[in-house]
């Protein structure tokens, strides 16, 4: 009797990385590795250890953008080859059991909701932005776009959400939403999101919309990326969710494909504002509101508005004057202040200049400051750091002056000048004042 022969076993390969495809996406595949063979190196890309790599294709199937293959000597691609063939006409076989589970899990999820921010019964406008960049969303993953309207009193903001491009509202309106407290909240619209089952909600990253996303995507045990940049669709319907990472220094994309629904919180200012229709209509789904008074712990007794309505929203200027560390000193800021007061905008600053104690921090513009969308920037004395890049690039026009040409801000400037601010600054401030007196004798 003769043995029988053992077909060969199924090569497994090795991991490699692809030039030029990583987009350090945050070490997804380093936290995917069973054993430990891959290192990331300073830019956020992987370093495999192929003596130790085992070929389980984990890293291949949760990098983002494919940036990782399997590969394959010679020989294994030979019997890869005869095992093709041997196998030619056979059954196809079964689609694995955890990856089916994970699809029919993530089925069950559709739509793309943008919860309305409001406070007193008036919406932030980060809301409206944000329903924008949704019907892009929405478009792409062919779902409805949806609103999140919660308060008390706060029906007429249905007709508002169904202007700037909802096509239905789903409102929770009663006493006991009132005023904004996390409890309240959090149970009202993870009551909503068990029942609907969305896959993408969007919230502003603003105080309110931080807190309330955090403890909403904790109750859901799903992912939250915060403070993106940037928001799109890819080729297997996954929210792409960018922003900045490493103190600022790369983009890092982020892609939550193992659990719904995908919750990002967006800065003010990031998105355009959408056009506005009046006469747009849609469906408003009223659901009640299961949270008793008496259940929330937290009592709001008295209102306090920030600084008394003294303070500066550089956020919504649509001129600004900005300086940084080239302006020397906390008094040269006044000749800022001038140019600002006849442009009729604001003075705003970057980092190092506000850590030096020449400007508030309200009036700080960047990654750790405040995202800015005016009409005109002018930046001073700026270098042009990343940071503070993230949080203007998007102005509609943007001036440079600064001494030293090769200074990073030229790069997003839509005009540029080299040379000593503190003769150009006066000299365009004096232009500006000779123009506007011009044109109001005329």
């Amino acid at each position: 009797m003769t043995d029988a022969v053992k077909p060969p076993k199924k090569p497994r390969g090795k991991a490699r990385l692809l030039d030029n495809k990583c987009i350090a996406c945050g070490a997804r595949c380093q936290s995917a590795c069973p054993v430990d063979a891959i290192q990331m190196n300073d830019a956020g890309e992987p370093i495999i250890d192929a003596s130790r790599c085992i070929g389980c294709v984990k890293c291949v199937k949760v990098c983002p953008v494919q940036a990782l293959e399997m590969a394959f000597t010679p020989e294994e691609l030979r019997i890869l080859q005869e095992l093709a063939a041997s196998s030619a006409g056979a059954e196809p076989s079964e689609e694995d059991a955890e990856e089916a589970a994970l699809k029919k899990k993530l089925s069950a999820y559709t739509g793309v909701w943008v919860f309305v921010e409001q406070t007193e019964g008036e919406a932030a406008k980060v809301s409206w932005e944000l329903l924008g960049k949704g019907k892009e969303l929405a478009q792409a993953r062919k779902c409805p776009l949806c609103a999140v309207v919660m308060g008390d009193g706060v029906e007429k903001l249905c007709a508002q959400a169904f202007g700037y491009g909802a096509e239905k509202v789903y409102l929770m309106d009663a006493p006991v939403l009132r005023h904004y407290r996390t409890e309240a909240y959090q149970k009202s619209l993870c009551a909503l999101v068990e029942k609907y089952k969305p896959e993408v909600i969007l919230m502003g990253a603003t105080g309110l919309g931080r807190d309330l996303a955090g403890v909403v995507a904790t109750v859901m045990a799903t992912g939250l990326t915060a403070d993106c940049t940037g928001l799109s669709i890819d080729d297997k319907g996954n929210l792409m969710q960018t922003r900045p990472a490493f103190g600022g220094n790369i983009m890092a994309t982020i892609v939550c494909d193992k659990f719904r629904p995908q919750m990002s919180t967006v800065r003010p200012h990031v998105m355009p504002m959408p056009d506005f229709d009046p006469q747009a209509k849609g469906e408003v789904v009223r659901e009640p509101v299961r949270v008793a008074e008496e259940q929330v712990l937290v009592k709001v007794l008295d209102i306090l508005m920030d600084g008394g309505g003294s303070k500066v929203d550089i956020a919504g200027a649509e001129f600004i004057v900005s300086g940084g560390r080239g302006m020397m000193a906390k008094e040269n800021f006044s000749m800022l202040e001038e140019l600002a007061q006849v442009l009729g905008g604001v003075v705003g600053a970057s980092r190092s200049a506000v850590d030096a104690g020449w400007m508030p921090p309200d009036r700080q513009v960047g990654q750790t400051g405040k995202t800015v969308r005016p009409k005109v920037y002018i930046a001073c004395g700026i270098s042009g750091a990343i940071q503070h890049l993230v949080g203007m690039q998007d102005s509609d026009v943007v001036i440079a002056i600064n001494r030293d040409p090769e200074a990073p801000i030229f790069e997003v400037a839509s005009y540029g000048i080299v040379g000593d601010l503190f003769k150009i600054i006066p000299a365009l401030t004096n232009k500006l004042r000779a123009l506007k007196a011009a044109r109001s004798k005329a």
